[in-house]
């Protein structure tokens, strides 16, 4: 630390020590997130007696949702309350959800006849405590990454070292949470599982609270009087936290109508291209107009790879537990133990994680990963694939981690799936994941007009939304007729999974080859703004 004893000029590791604060903050937000995430589809269909149509569906809207909401939330911050209030906000509301899904009443039953009865009164928890945690990550997600930002000055070179701390804390989040909440939920019951990720939320929200007097005074409303002002009598803010608050009672429908979020999805989309394409014609030059379309087709590209690579909470999650042999290590050796009747005690090893635990691969390989591919394409010099190929190798590895599972299946002859081919596919996946996502929001800040910066991240949000619900339908392409959520045929879940995975894979391979073929055409849109993303 510095000799300085001022709060404000106090650092850690050369950074402020607010960093560190909203670090362990989204460790735990995201620990909580994906946590809950890993075990909705097991205890649907497990507990409740979900088809796996519905249950794909119902994750589908949800993950929608998610990622549609704090395109408003960002807003609500950026006009009125400030980053650190919405981010208090957003934090009580989802420890409030996750304290729900913790409940879960009687487990559903199937009678001699096929008529499934459920605990009504618990669904219905379950969905206003969905609704909690949507409205929750609205006002969460996207501003603590704004406050980020805010900690450092203009020109800082410290800024993208501290965002790669920052997005450490995500994945180690991500890593621990599907690994412990899996273990809690499958092993001991959901409210287990579900709790810990509630548990994990408080302490984010704790850490958050307790950090406030190191974030240097950023974060704060830039308009407080508004704030202040009163209507019928209560303050704007006030009001905010109040509407907000009620808006969950909109989302509890919604989430359980997948019809109503798919034509929001519909309508948003369609009225987003067509105001893109009036604004391009309209308000801007030949170059600004050209770097606008260019982003627009990327876009687009994006749909398809995270409806892809999305499938791991839904149908690479039912493979997981229902076609593959879970064994990573088994061996045996002789331990010495002086204190057993025996001196020489044959010991057998098994290592077999539970289905929701292989998620966690993901995390893991990006934390590995991600300093070898910045390394890369430093080293790659003149030689860095521009934008349009690194989406497009993005495309195409999503498409060949499906390409292992069917190369696996075939293979497995009339026995289980070796683990094996799943870790290959999260590898893959993950690199596919390091080709894009880290120059997909700086493509939208540098070809985006300076008007619609916020407007064009809303619509990256918005794709990104509708590739979620996209992979909810996906999914059902390999939707089996189960018993209690267990798939009654080895062979034919098998084959179930096998039709789903060859239809991804030609869809990645092929969809990757038509953006490498379009990518001189997008390059040359991008009027020069690529080689300040691979600089």
């Amino acid at each position: 630390m510095t000799n300085d004893t001022s709060l404000d000029k106090k650092e850690l590791f050369g950074h402020p020590i607010g960093l560190f604060i909203l670090f362990f903050t989204e460790m735990w937000e995201r620990f909580s997130f994906y946590g809950m995430k890993a075990l909705l589809v097991f205890y649907l269909t497990k507990y409740h007696l979900f088809t796996d149509s519905n249950s794909n569906l119902l994750v589908g809207s949800y993950a929608a949702l998610v990622y549609a909401i704090p395109v408003v939330g960002g807003f609500i911050a950026d006009r009125y309350l400030g980053f650190r209030k919405a981010i208090v906000f957003g934090g009580i509301l989802l420890v409030l959800g996750h304290i729900g899904m913790a409940y879960e009443g009687n487990a559903a039953t199937k009678s001699i006849q096929g008529v499934i009865e459920q605990d009504t009164f618990a669904l219905q928890v379950f969905y206003l405590s969905l609704a909690f945690i949507i409205i929750g990550v609205g006002f969460l997600k996207a501003n603590i990454s704004s406050l980020v930002g805010e900690l450092y000055e203009k020109g800082d070179n410290r800024r993208d070292s501290g965002f790669t701390i920052f997005y450490m804390g995500i994945n180690l989040g991500s890593v621990l949470s599907t690994i412990i909440c899996v273990w809690l939920g499958e092993k001991y019951g959901w409210s287990y599982g579900f709790g810990a990720a509630g548990v994990g939320m408080f302490f984010g929200l704790i850490t958050f609270i307790y950090g406030r007097k190191y974030f240097q005074g950023k974060g704060e409303s830039t308009n407080p009087l508004a704030l202040e002002k009163k209507v019928f009598g209560i303050k704007n803010e006030y009001l905010i936290y109040i509407l907000a608050t009620l808006s969950t009672v909109v989302i509890w429908q919604m989430v359980q109508s997948h019809s109503v979020v798919q034509n929001l999805l519909i309508v948003a989309g369609a009225i987003s291209f067509i105001y893109i394409v009036y604004y391009a014609i309209t308000q801007l030059g030949k170059v600004d107009r050209e770097r606008l379309f260019a982003l627009t087709i990327l876009i687009v590209f994006t749909v398809i790879f995270w409806a892809l690579f999305e499938q791991a909470y839904t149908s690479l999650n039912f493979f997981a537990d229902r076609a593959m042999d879970r064994t990573l290590f088994e061996f045996s050796f002789w331990n010495l133990n002086p204190f057993s009747d025996k001196f020489l005690v044959f010991t057998e090893y098994v290592m077999q994680p539970d289905a929701g635990q292989f998620l966690s691969l993901n995390g893991i390989f990006i934390v590995i990963l991600a300093p070898v591919f910045a390394w890369l394409w430093v080293k790659m010099g003149k030689y860095n694939p521009n934008t349009a190929v690194k989406f497009s190798l993005a495309l195409m590895l999503v498409g060949l981690g499906f390409g292992s599972l069917v190369l696996g299946i075939n293979l497995s002859g009339l026995g289980q799936v070796a683990a094996i081919w799943l870790v290959i596919t999260y590898l893959l996946h993950t690199m596919g994941e390091l080709c894009l996502s880290p120059v997909g929001l700086s493509a939208v800040t540098k070809l985006s007009p300076a008007k619609i910066v916020g407007f064009m991240m809303g619509v990256w949000f918005l794709a990104t939304a509708s590739s979620e619900f996209i992979a909810g339908i996906l999914a059902n392409i390999a939707a089996i007729d189960t018993a209690n959520g267990e798939a009654p045929d080895l062979n034919l879940a098998k084959q179930s999974y096998l039709k789903l995975f060859e239809y991804l894979f030609y869809t990645g391979i092929g969809f990757g080859f038509l953006l490498l073929i379009l990518s001189p055409l997008i390059k040359k849109l991008m009027n020069g703004v690529d080689k300040e993303l691979n600089n």
